[in-house]
């Protein structure tokens, strides 16, 4: 297995770094992903799932630097909501950097998820950079909860296919808090 998952975050990186997008399993349901800092590839990404580009996507980072890289600030309550909650969480923080433009959302705010789950975890180590991560249906369909549930479309749509946990049914979408800079709290999302 480990040998497997280095081999899938190489051929994954590889397609990333050139501007690619892959279909990969994540800590919640199977998503689409490439480089959030590449708007290209983000625009390949709406242009796949058929959204409009007002709809922002999420950013999957691995932990306290990549977030200082993308927010200067971050409001206290957000490392306590990361640290108290059981289950996958999306915090939507205020006024993100370094990230391509057309992932913040209008209101100039972004959705990320600090993933643990070694595919993530280890994919973003090598990117050194966050990975959209948004999921693998087109918009207004159903979120697929396994890979055999994805659209033939967007499988063949996407430049990659991580070939791992492909038999797994995934849990339910992440929990979204939206917190503001002056630190008001609001959950979308249970």
């Amino acid at each position: 297995m480990s040998q497997d998952i280095n081999q899938e975050i190489i051929n994954a990186y590889e397609v990333i770094k050139e501007g690619g997008i892959i279909l990969y399993p994540t800590d919640t349901v199977w998503g689409i992903g490439c480089d959030a800092t590449n708007p290209e590839a983000v625009a390949k990404i709406y242009k796949l799932k058929q959204r409009a580009e007002t709809q922002s996507m999420i950013v999957l980072m691995n932990g306290e630097k990549m977030m200082y890289n993308v927010f200067k600030n971050i409001p206290e309550v957000a490392w306590q909501l990361l640290d108290l909650s059981e289950k996958p969480t999306t915090l939507i923080l205020d006024e993100p950097r370094n990230v391509a433009p057309n992932i913040i959302a209008a209101d100039n705010s972004l959705g990320i998820r600090l993933v643990k789950e070694p595919f993530c975890f280890k994919l973003l180590e090598r990117m050194k950079k966050p990975l959209v991560s948004t999921s693998a249906n087109i918009s207004g369909q159903p979120t697929p909860i396994a890979f055999k549930d994805i659209n033939p479309e967007i499988v063949k749509g996407v430049d990659y296919v991580v070939k791992l946990n492909q038999d797994k049914v995934a849990g339910k979408p992440s929990t979204i808090i939206k917190l503001t800079n002056d630190s008001q709290v609001k959950v979308i999302r249970k």
